[in-house]
Parts: C-alpha cells; structure tokens; sequence
C-alpha cells in the first residue's frame, strides 16, 4: 500500500480548475518530484495534501486512511505531514533555535529542556550549529531555508512536502539547501517536491510528474521522463526548461 494516494483530486478557485482529476501514488521513502510551468498546479497540489485546501472531489489516502473527508480534523495530519514554503516564514523576533522549538513545545507540550538535545541534533546534523541563537536577519537565505527545514523535521513527520524552497534563493545558495534534500532522503523520509530544479530532479528522485493546466501529463523513472518522454507536452516543456 502507498504511504500516499491520490485518486480524482479536483480543487477549484471559482471557475479556475487548478487540479483536474490527480492521481499519484508516493510510496514509503519515494522521493516524487513534481515538475511543470508556473500556475501549472504543484503548488496547489501540494497544499491539498497538507489539508491547507479543501479539495472539491477526489480522495486521499495517508497510510490507507481517507484524510480529505469533509470536517476530518487536519492538525493531526500536519504533524505527519510537514511543509516547507518557498518563503521561510521563520519568526523574526526569534532565534532559530526557538523558531525550531515553538511547534513541538506548542502541539506536543514538551519543554525547551526536553526538546534541546534533539533540536541540537537536527542543527548539527544540516550544518547549522553554530547559528542556533542567530536572528533570521543574521542568517543568508540559504540558512534560513535550512532552519525551515530543520523546523519541519523537529515535528517527526512522516511524510515532507516542498514548495519550491530554493525559488527565493541566490543561485550560489541553491546548492547548500539541495544538499539538505539529499540528506533528509537518505534518511528514508518519504517526499514530494514541487521544483523547477531539473538538475536535481533527474538525479535524485525517485518518480518524476510533469504537470500542466492541472492534470499530471506523464509520470515515470527520471531517466525514462527526461531522456525519452512520451508525450508531446513533456518534450515542449522539457525542451525549454533544459535549455
């Protein structure tokens, strides 16, 4: 059985069909990266999979349960599925240990004491020790991405979503945050990406989609996706993004 499933996701804004009809199955550890136009729906697709909008038809599945259902509870869930946002979000009247600490303290009720060695951990683990008690206007983008993605992991979710988290960042920084992906997937941690990072797509994941007008045109192994696309609109979307 997937860790996720998808089946039929439509979400709609007024008349504007963002998702058509989406199927997706992510198994247990897969790294899915989801590619496609700006406004082509991975955005979109991801936030309906975190709760953050209701879907108008459709299903999905965490673990086989059915967590779309209307009036199902999301908090729960985005404990088991954490998010990290292009825009870091990180509070700025707060160090970056305690932007890490705050969910957990909040939702989980444990203390700063009892959080610390972990959270230690996590910094240590992304190369951020020594900017544990730094301000967010003491960190470059490339850190303070990497703070949100330590915040997200503090919460020990099971499944991590994100938003094209290097958009914002310097093209020198860009790498640092990569690396950090790369890390969280040896790990075993199962994740959807929404990127526009082709490089790394074809590298790293482990299924590739290709979206446009909010339906997924074609799916499959990087190298069958990039190197021999089947369907027309891949290889227009591909021949321009791999330029």
């Amino acid at each position: 059985m997937a860790k996720l499933r998808l089946r039929g996701v439509v979400k709609e804004f007024g008349a504007n069909v963002v998702c058509n009809g989406i199927d997706l199955d992510v198994e247990e550890g897969q790294m899915v990266c989801l590619i496609g136009a700006s406004g082509a729906g991975k955005s979109t697709l991801l936030r309906c999979i975190n709760l953050l909008e209701p879907i108008e038809d459709g299903e999905i599945f965490l673990d086989g349960e059915d967590i779309s259902v209307p009036g199902f509870d999301p908090q729960p869930i985005r404990q088991r599925i954490g998010m990290v946002f292009q825009s870091y979000n990180l509070f700025p009247h707060m160090t970056a240990e305690e932007n890490v600490m705050l969910a957990p303290r909040l939702r989980r009720g444990e203390t700063r004491e009892a959080l610390r060695p972990e959270v230690t951990a996590l910094f240590e683990r992304f190369g951020l020790a020594d900017r544990m008690t730094h301000y967010p206007d003491q960190l470059s983008g490339g850190q303070q991405q990497r703070v949100a993605i330590v915040r997200a992991l503090a919460m020990k979710p099971e499944v991590m979503l994100f938003d094209e988290i290097t958009s914002a960042l310097d093209p020198q920084l860009v790498g640092e945050v990569l690396d950090v992906l790369r890390l969280v997937k040896a790990e075993g941690m199962t994740m959807v990406l929404a990127t526009h990072e082709m490089g790394f797509a074809r590298e790293a994941a482990d299924k590739v989609c290709f979206l446009k007008d909010g339906q997924i045109i074609e799916e499959g192994p990087p190298e069958a996706l990039f190197d021999a696309p089947q369907q027309p609109q891949t290889r227009d979307f591909l021949a321009r993004a791999l330029k």
